[in-house]
């Protein structure tokens, strides 16, 4: 371990490696990963959700020398997991969750784009076909 800063205790310079090394495994690059280009020009972003805990801790151990004895340690877990995927394509974003991890409220609000859009299309889809079979054109706000 390196030499101990003046007033500094040996638990503060573990737990500062331990969040430096977890800092050096999580980024912003984690949680929304790297585009992938498809055919068609449609692109695909991961997110992800991520967990990471850690623990250190250590003591002064009794020596018959004056030199000071320190035992200690320190750990760290993360976890990784996918839980959307952004499609976005030349007309369209969509948020597209993993239902393995959607709650149920969750999944319902989700939804409510698509149906919207489903309603509105077949809304539009009718006020065409009577246009069509009138031959009049009708302005609705």
């Amino acid at each position: 371990m390196s030499e101990r800063k003046e007033g500094q205790h040996p638990v503060q310079e573990t737990l500062r490696i331990t969040m430096e090394e977890i800092r050096g495994m999580v980024d912003a690059n984690t949680i929304i990963g790297e585009p992938i280009s498809c055919d068609g020009g449609t692109t695909v972003i991961p997110v992800s959700k991520v967990s990471y805990g850690f623990a250190s801790g250590g003591s002064d151990l009794p020596t018959k020398v004056a030199k000071e004895q320190f035992g200690g340690g320190g750990g760290a877990g993360v976890s990784i997991t996918p839980i959307a995927f952004l499609v976005i394509t030349k007309n369209d974003v969509k948020l597209m969750q993993l239902s393995v991890n959607a709650s149920t409220p969750n999944a319902v609000i989700n939804m409510v784009p698509d149906l919207m859009d489903k309603l509105t299309n077949l809304l539009n889809k009718k006020q065409q076909d009577k246009m069509n079979a009138t031959g009049e054109v009708e302005i609705v706000d």
